[in-house]
Order: C-alpha cells, then sequence, then structure tokens
C-alpha cells in the first residue's frame, strides 16, 4: 500500500514538477544566448523532450530490432540474412503475406467504398447526425471487443443443431443451411470473414473524413450543373468524386497501413487457423511461441519496409497540398 501511495505521489506531484522545471531551464539558458539566436533554438528546446523520447522508444528498439533480424533465434550468432531468405521460402510466411494482400485490397476498397456510399447518401437529411453516429459507433469499440461480439454472430453449430450464432440464425429462417464462417476447410472465405469485422469497425472512420470534405465542397458548382440540365450521376460523377479524390487517397492509405497491422481480430477469432494468418500474428507466434527472436526481428522489419512507403506517400501529399494552399 506504501509503495502505490508513493507512485501515485510521484505521478501526480513529480511529472507536473519535472514539466515547470525543465520550462524555467529552458527560459535560463535561453536567456543566456544573443537575441537573434534565440528564435532558431527556442524549438529545438521545446522539442527535445519528444525527440528524446522519439529515439528512446521508436529509433533505439527499431535499430535493436534490425540488428537481431541479422541473429539467429538465440540473439548470439550472426546468420546473415538466412532470416529473411527463411520468410521467402516459409508456406507459413507467405501463406500470412497472401493474406495480407487480400485484407489491403478488400479492406480498402470496402472501407473507401462505403464510406464514400453513407457520405453522400446522408448529406443533407435531418437525420444525418444520428445515422452517422450509429454508423462511427463500432470504432469506438476496442478490436479485441469487436472478435468476440462477431464470434457470436459468426458461431456455427452442425446442421440439425439449434443455431444460437446470429449470422447462421438468420439464414435458417429462410431455409438456407448453417455456414462456419471463419472454420471453413475446402474454399477459404474465411479471411473475407475477418476483413467484414475490420470494414464494419472502421466505415465509420472513412464516413466521416470523407463527409468532412464533401461539405467543403461550394454548393454552387453542383446546383449549376443541376441547372445545366446534369442528373445526381452526373453532378457526382463530373464534380463531387474528382474534388473528393484527394480525401479518397488519404483514408485509402490510412486503411492499407491498419490492413498491414492487423492482428488483435484475428488474434481473438482464429489464432491464425484456418488459413487466416496474417503478417502481424505470425511475427507474434515466431516471438513468443517458436521464441525464434531472429525470425520474428526480420518480419517486423518487413512490415515496416511494407508500411514506410506508405507513410512517405502521405507525407508527399500532405506537403503538396500545403504548398497549394
Amino acid at each position: 500500500m506504501t509503495e502505490k501511495l508513493i507512485t501515485a505521489v510521484i505521478v501526480v506531484a513529480g511529472v507536473p514538477a519535472v514539466l515547470i522545471g525543465y520550462i524555467w531551464a529552458t527560459e535560463q539558458v535561453l536567456r543566456l544566448l544573443p537575441e537573434r539566436q534565440k528564435p532558431r533554438v527556442r524549438p529545438w528546446l521545446w522539442l527535445g523532450p519528444a525527440l528524446a523520447f522519439l529515439a528512446l522508444f521508436l529509433v533505439y528498439p527499431m535499430i535493436g530490432t534490425i540488428i537481431h533480424s541479422f541473429q539467429d533465434n538465440a540473439g548470439n550468432v550472426f546468420v546473415g540474412l538466412d532470416n529473411y531468405t527463411w520468410f521467402l521460402g516459409s508456406a507459413d510466411a507467405l501463406s500470412a503475406l497472401k493474406n495480407n494482400i487480400l485484407w489491403i485490397v478488400f479492406l480498402t476498397l470496402l472501407v473507401v467504398g462505403l464510406g464514400l456510399l453513407v457520405a453522400v447518401l446522408v448529406d443533407k437529411v435531418r437525420y444525418e447526425s444520428f445515422a452517422k453516429s450509429v454508423i462511427f459507433v463500432p470504432l469506438a469499440v476496442s478490436m479485441v471487443a469487436a472478435g468476440v461480439i462477431w464470434l457470436y454472430m459468426y458461431q456455427y453449430k452442425p446442421p440439425g443443431a439449434e443455431q444460437v450464432g446470429t449470422l447462421n440464425a438468420a439464414i435458417g429462417v429462410v431455409g438456407l443451411g448453417p455456414v462456419a464462417w471463419t472454420q471453413i476447410q475446402d474454399f477459404s472465405i474465411n479471411t473475407f470473414s475477418l476483413i467484414i469485422v475490420m470494414t464494419w469497425m472502421w466505415t465509420g472512420f472513412g464516413m466521416v473524413i470523407i463527409s468532412a470534405a464533401l461539405k467543403g465542397i461550394n454548393p454552387e458548382l453542383m446546383e449549376a450543373a443541376r441547372m445545366d440540365g446534369a442528373t445526381e450521376w452526373q453532378v457526382f460523377r463530373g464534380i463531387i468524386f474528382p474534388l473528393l479524390v484527394p480525401t479518397l487517397v488519404v483514408v485509402s492509405t490510412t486503411m492499407i497501413i491498419t490492413a498491414l497491422k492487423a492482428f488483435d481480430i484475428v488474434y481473438v477469432m482464429t489464432n491464425g487457423a484456418f488459413d487466416t494468418d496474417v503478417i502481424a500474428l505470425r511475427q507474434y507466434k515466431e516471438a513468443f511461441s517458436a521464441h525464434n527472436i531472429g525470425r520474428a526481428s526480420a518480419i517486423a522489419i518487413l512490415l515496416l519496409a511494407a508500411i514506410v512507403p506508405v507513410l512517405l506517400f502521405n507525407i508527399r501529399r500532405f506537403r503538396a497540398q500545403e504548398a497549394i494552399r
């Protein structure tokens, strides 16, 4: 009890004290500098703590991971590119890579497509806020909770038994047999079933971002097109969609990164069984099940290498947009 009390006091009083002390020390250092140098030095002093945390918790572990990716499972012997060649020759790793590609393609298309559809359909209707709130709610649910919810949605019982899963009970009403949504052996729709769960969560995100961009379009452009005899489809295709393309690209790149990092839902619902493994889960298994730090590190670096180009693309687009403004 005493240790917890001391910890609480340190957190409550110590953290603000350190922050105030750093502010005071920063101002004291600035006073010693010539006036012309203060504007250049001040930003770096304020950014110092953030950069230190970034280096400690991101850059340093990344360097360590790169080093481990060239070592054996115990992290003692240098093995060169063996861990990377293992990934390219492993059936399990390539299966995970295939599934991640499916995640990237279909999750991005579904979230962007449904988000755009909902944003356009509910725009300027009386119940717009309510409809958007309902669709956005799943994003507030954690990945683990969403996996548990959809486990009950997909729950399967053999034909003839009472179906307690929501989807199988629903299709049973119209005389269709139960479907093992995440456990099919002969035809793998398992990964698509998991993608639907993530789509259910992230469609609200796409809808909100696209809807905000839609509200920013000058309504006079659309009214002028309608007065010229354009149909709603022509207005959408010729005005709305082209102006929304930059926003759609941002949402798409965000979903690509999300798809590459997919882990929680797969871990909770199937743990990679029935050909649903993904790269992040394969990394977890190599690290904590196979205890092969070298292979897990190699997978982490490959995942990082896949994400970095997407991030750089996003940064370039942001800079281009800021330059236009």
